[in-house]
Order: structure tokens, then sequence, then C-alpha cells
């Protein structure tokens, strides 16, 4: 075999195709004056990095406790604004609760009063249980009282007959109390509970809201009352008292009534009455200090 001669040899980088030459680079830099001046290459202001040194530590290796943000100054007149604000709030709320229509000198003074004596509305008072079992309570200013069911008639919902309130019967009834314009109707406070189910819920939240709108457009004045507040006012409240204990209650303030809630379904009237009692100011004496040693209670005016 012939042997190549040196200066024919091809080096290894030579074996490349004819290809090599495109796959070059488009544009080399050489240090140059001539490329010096066409290329400007971009450069920012070298950066200075500094590395914070750590805090100092305590000398008596104690934790550092990070300090407490500064008072507002206006933290109080802010809470104050807000408590302004409630207030503000439920006076404007019981407001549109009032009577709507101006008072008339013939409502304050009774057909069946011989005497002609003026009557002030203060001086009658109405409670009323807004379940659909509840009742209407009436108390007037020679202390008698009385009793009476919601108006109430069943309906078809789902299919189902249901018990819903009266709207024209209970208008009915509390015209035939011929109490004077303005008188103040305490109503229990609707409030749902978890057990009571969507039917409890919509249930109670209509009759109360029925209620309000019957009252007012009747010319009563309604005041809610959470139920707790008028069960506290009585010592009911707690899940030791039930509702025969209003009943036995309502019958030890009302010896006339006693005959009206001997049932156990009777205790809605038993409540109407005792919400009358608390709007009228009746409470029990300190030195009864609950049901329990069943002895007729002490009541006595506010």
């Amino acid at each position: 075999m012939e042997a190549y001669p040196a200066q024919n040899r091809l080096s290894p980088f030579q074996f490349m195709n004819s290809l090599s030459s495109k796959l070059r680079p488009p544009l080399l830099l050489r240090a140059s004056t001539t490329a010096a001046a066409t290329f400007k290459p971009f450069s920012a202001a070298p950066l200075t990095l500094t590395t914070a040194s750590p805090p100092p530590a305590p000398e008596d290796n104690s934790v550092v406790v990070p300090s407490e943000p500064p008072i507002r100054r206006n933290s109080r007149k802010k809470n104050a604004n807000n408590a302004v604000s409630q207030a503000q709030l439920r006076g404007n709320w019981l407001d549109s609760l009032s009577c709507p229509f101006p008072p008339e000198n013939g409502k304050e003074i009774l057909s069946s009063d011989p005497n002609g004596v003026a009557n002030a509305a203060s001086e009658w008072v109405i409670g009323i249980d807004p379940d659909v079992s509840g009742a209407v309570a009436l108390l007037k200013p020679d202390e008698s009282a009385q009793v009476f069911d919601s108006p109430h008639l069943k309906v078809l919902i789902g299919g189902r007959a249901r018990k819903r309130l009266d709207a024209k019967s209970i208008v009915q009834l509390l015209r035939s109390f011929d109490a004077p314009m303005g008188t103040t109707a305490y109503l229990e406070q609707s409030i749902p509970y978890p057990k009571d189910g969507k039917q409890g819920w919509w249930s109670g939240g209509f009759g109360y809201g029925l209620w309000i709108g019957v009252l007012v457009a009747s010319g009563f004045s309604v005041v809610p009352v959470p139920s707790l507040v008028w069960k506290n006012e009585f010592k009911l409240s707690g899940s030791k008292f039930s509702k025969d204990d209003s009943r036995e209650l309502a019958s030890a303030i009302f010896p006339s009534m006693t005959s009206l809630l001997k049932r156990k379904k009777d205790h809605g009237r038993a409540e109407a009455l005792l919400i009358a009692a608390y709007g009228k100011g009746l409470k029990l004496d300190s030195n009864c200090s609950s049901l329990d040693d069943k002895q007729s209670p002490v009541i006595s005016r506010l």
C-alpha cells in the first residue's frame, strides 16, 4: 500500500463536511480597535453588595420580646362611636315599631268606663308568644288579665297540612280589646335553634314578622323581648326548668287564670302572661329565689 505524503495527510479536524463553515458563529468579536469602535456593549454601573451585620445579641442571652404596637389615641373614641351607633340603630328599630298614628282623644276614654276616666296607654300591656301554638295576654289598668290562643288555621304546604297564623282573625282579636292607641305590645323575639329544622325556622320567622306587621298597622307599639331576658327576670332560665314551671308561675301570679293553664299544651298561654307581666313591671320578690321550694312566689311591682 502506497503511503500518502505527510503534506497530503488530513488532520482529524479536516474530516468535516462542507457545511461546517456555515455553522460558524455569524459574529466574531476580535480584540481590535475597529470592533471596539463599532460595537459598544451595554454596561451598567458596578453594584456594591454589602452584608448587613446581625443585631447584637443581648448580653444576658435573654429572649428578645418584640415591643407592642403603640395604642392609637382614637381607639377609645372609635369604641364610643360604635356604642353610639349601636344605640342609634336600636333606637331607629324601635321607632319603626312604634304606633304610626297620632293619638286620638276618643280612643283614650273607654266606653265601658262609667266615670269617663282617661286611661294612659302605658297602663295597658299586651304580651305575645308568637308561635303558632302561642297566645296573646292582655293586662288592663285594673290588674285584670285575659289570655287568648293565637288564631291559626291549617294550610296545604308541600302536600301536607300545616298550621299557620290567621292574620285576619288576629286583627279582629286585637280590635276586640278596645285598647288605647299606642298600647305597648311585648313580643317574644324569634330566635331559630338548630334542632328546630327548616320548617321550624320558617314558621318562627313567619309568625314573628306577621305579628309585628299586624300590631303596628293596628296602632300598637311593639317591643321585642328575647326569651332569655324575661325568663331571667322570673328565674326560669336554665335546663332544669321546663314549660310546666312557666304554667306554675303564671298560675301563681294570676290565680284567676289557673283554670286555663292546667294542660301541658297551655304553656303558650302561660308564657304570654309572663311576657305581659314582664312588660307590666311585675317581678319575683328578692326573697323568692326560685320555684324549687314549691312555694307561692311573692310578686312586686318595679
